[in-house]
């Protein structure tokens, strides 16, 4: 072969390898393409479905919280609706957070409660202790803790005090307390004084107008009683001087007008009562109610759960002093065998009793209590509504339900479970206006239904 063509095929040698390696390097290039258009396409579909997981979480999350809020204004509406008809009051609040509604103070009994004060084993106080909450009011009856007990005055001994009674039994105490006023107590609560020293102090103390200039020590038992006359802030300690106050170290005591020795102290510590109950119920004092509990477990020794007591607790709140009844039981100090005894009179405890634990307004409150009453009103004015729903509870009728209707221009009294005509006419006469028919429908939860109208 001639040495020009061997050279032309020498090149064309070198131009098909260099050609090949081209092919093969655009071959690669297109395999890299592809496997870059293939991760990225990946990346992309990864990526678009992330962003739809996300937008599904998203959605979701939304649908949650849409229920969550529905239902949590479910239950601000029904529980505001609830504290509404409780009363807009602290005392409200804390009976809808128990758990109350209309229904639970219809069925709160009147409470009564034998409470005996002791130091050293001393009874100094003895006093009956009454709440009603659907009427608001407490009644306190002091009992002299020489009250006489015993059958035969001319064989009279100092067993034949009614305040030697507690050492022997309390339940007979309870016992004779009953016999005495006719009333029907089941509980007693002891209280040391001790504990009215420690209740005094964890409220911040009381303020109180000491009657008389009070001087007196007895070693035997560490009491020193020494305070001026006026108003003043009592500490526990000094509290404890004012309620076991009788008369000072030279014999002078409270003036008669007051009520001398005895009847003076028990008055005082009436009095000195109210003032601690209108510090305990004080809204800002409510958070202490663990201390109050310590206190009553460490002092108190009584016959029922103190728990008893917590249904009772949120009407206690909005209790007014003023509707505090207080009085020493009727009688007299007579000497019977040598000693000194205080004699009751049968009579007059029975018409005091009757005037401050069985008022015809507390029964007929407790009758009017099973009277379940709905109220709408079908006027522009809320305050109708309100007056009306105070009005009826003043008269211990019990609200059920409040609303608001079409307007009305007559006022409707609609008894619905066929109450009897007289109760028809109560409840007509408290409205003072409205016309009262029968409902056909006899299985109602509620025995009135009254639509306030234009007339009202």
């Amino acid at each position: 072969m001639s040495k020009k063509n061997k050279g032309k095929n020498t090149e064309k040698t070198v131009n098909n390898k260099r050609k090949k390696s081209i092919d093969k390097y655009n071959e690669k290039e297109e395999i890299f393409r592809e496997v870059t258009i293939n991760l990225n396409n990946t990346e992309y579909n990864q990526k678009q479905t992330k962003k739809k997981k996300k937008k599904k979480k998203h959605k979701v999350l939304k649908v949650i919280l849409s229920m969550f809020l529905i239902v949590f204004l479910i239950f601000a509406g029904l529980f505001l609706k609830r504290w509404h008809d409780n009363g807009w009051t602290f005392g409200g609040l804390v009976a809808t957070i128990l758990g109350h509604d209309a229904n639970t103070l219809a069925n709160l009994p009147k409470i009564n409660i034998l409470v005996v004060g002791q130091s050293q084993s001393l009874t100094d106080t003895i006093l009956v202790c009454s709440y009603d909450p659907k009427v608001q009011q407490v009644s306190m009856l002091s009992i002299p803790r020489d009250t006489f007990v015993g059958r035969n005055k001319n064989k009279a001994g100092g067993m034949d005090k009614i305040n030697s009674l507690y050492q022997i039994d309390p339940d007979k105490l309870v016992k004779k307390v009953n016999e005495i006023t006719g009333l029907d107590i089941k509980y007693y609560v002891k209280v040391d004084t001790k504990g009215l020293r420690e209740l005094v102090d964890s409220v911040g103390g009381i303020d109180f107008n000491v009657p008389i200039d009070m001087n007196y020590d007895d070693p035997s038992q560490d009491l020193h009683i020494h305070l001026k006359a006026g108003y003043q802030h009592l500490d526990g300690d000094k509290a404890e001087q004012v309620v076991r106050f009788r008369h000072n170290n030279d014999g002078s005591s409270y003036p008669i007008e007051y009520g001398d020795q005895d009847l003076g102290r028990m008055r005082t510590q009436r009095e000195f009562i109210t003032e601690v109950i209108k510090q305990v119920v004080k809204a800002e004092n409510f958070t202490k109610i663990d201390d109050y509990i310590k206190i009553a477990n460490n002092n108190v020794e009584t016959n029922f759960s103190l728990w008893t007591l917590k249904d009772y607790a949120p009407y206690a709140i909005d209790f007014k002093t003023e509707n505090i009844k207080s009085a020493t039981l009727p009688g007299a100090p007579e000497k019977c065998n040598g000693l000194w005894f205080y004699v009751y009179n049968k009579k007059k405890t029975d018409d005091l009793v009757n005037e401050m634990f069985k008022s015809k307004i507390t029964d007929e409150h407790a009758e009017n209590a099973q009277i379940k009453i709905s109220i709408l009103n079908g006027t522009d004015d809320d305050n109708n509504l309100e007056n009306l729903k105070n009005l009826l509870k003043e008269y211990g009728f019990t609200i059920v339900s409040t609303g608001k209707t079409s307007e009305a221009q007559t006022t409707a009294i609609v008894n619905r479970t066929n109450k009897d005509q007289a109760v028809c006419n109560k409840i007509k006469d408290i409205v003072g206006v409205g016309l009262v028919s029968t409902s056909t429908k006899t299985n109602s939860d509620v025995d009135f239904t009254i639509i306030i109208g234009n007339d009202y």
